[in-house]
């Protein structure tokens, strides 16, 4: 589509260089990584040698609920809150974005195979009420970002769905996405964390979802926000929408295709 794609490591400053130099506006994110804070000091420090006009930081809403006194047992979350502090230090012009729990992402991935094989979404989220929100929303408010980052600079936004439920409400929200009866089943975090080990996922993952899971049982997730649709003008995917537009990934025919 035009663009240029440039292949590096972002803890090689080398290629960083050749990434950056030249761009007057960046966009920083990566996947669950025990790497991430030392990654984004890397790509900060170049940003600043060539002088980047507005620095777009991908985080955590979990970010807001911890200080130097309040954090949690997930490794990964306190990257990102260390990765925030680094980048205002920095005096880079930082615009940090703080989606939730992702649609495409962790809800995707960890409801596919029981929602297909036994039409339950078995997670170990209690009855606390989460906001997922779709990767395509966070990516349209991170491009209106990049378009006119200037009036953005030295603020937060946090980035939800459109509601926030729990997972009773979104069981009933896919059955009728996908025209059968889908239940939800709550299930203790440590033996769920354990069957993750056994997939083969790596540890700092692990210990980041089963994070995520104490956190929705005490009620951590329940948040709302309307800056997707500040930033964008449009309001972001229901769960329903997303479960019918992915309908062919919950259906047993897809695991024999």
């Amino acid at each position: 589509m035009g663009a240029e794609v440039v292949v590096g490591n972002l803890l090689d400053l080398d290629s960083m260089h050749r990434a950056i130099e030249g761009c007057d506006t960046m966009y920083f994110g990566m996947s669950v990584s025990d790497a991430h804070l030392a990654a984004t000091v890397n790509t900060a420090a170049v940003a600043k040698h060539h002088g980047v006009k507005a620095f777009i930081n991908m985080s955590q809403m979990t970010v807001s609920q911890m200080s130097i006194t309040e954090t949690t047992p997930s490794p990964q979350q306190k990257l990102h809150w260390l990765a925030e502090l680094a980048l205002n230090w920095s005096g880079l012009p930082v615009v940090h974005v703080r989606p939730t729990m992702m649609l495409e992402g962790s809800l995707l991935i960890l409801t596919t195979d029981s929602v297909r094989e036994s039409n339950q979404i078995r997670l170990p989220f209690g009855e606390g009420k989460t906001s997922p929100v779709a990767v395509a929303d966070v990516a349209r408010a991170i491009a209106a970002l990049l378009a006119n980052p200037q009036p953005h600079i030295g603020k937060i936004y946090h980035l939800t769905g459109p509601q926030s439920e729990n997972m009773h409400f979104y069981a009933q929200e896919y059955s009728k996405a996908l025209g059968r009866t889908i239940t939800y089943q709550d299930i203790p975090v440590e033996p769920w964390r354990d069957e993750l080990l056994k997939r083969g996922l790596p540890v700092h993952l692990v210990n980041h979802l089963a994070t995520m899971g104490d956190l929705h049982r005490v009620g951590r997730y329940d948040r709302m926000s309307d800056d997707v649709r500040t930033l964008t003008g449009q309001g972001p995917l229901s769960v329903q929408d997303f479960v019918r537009k992915n309908a062919a990934a919950f259906t047993a025919s897809a695991n024999a295709a």
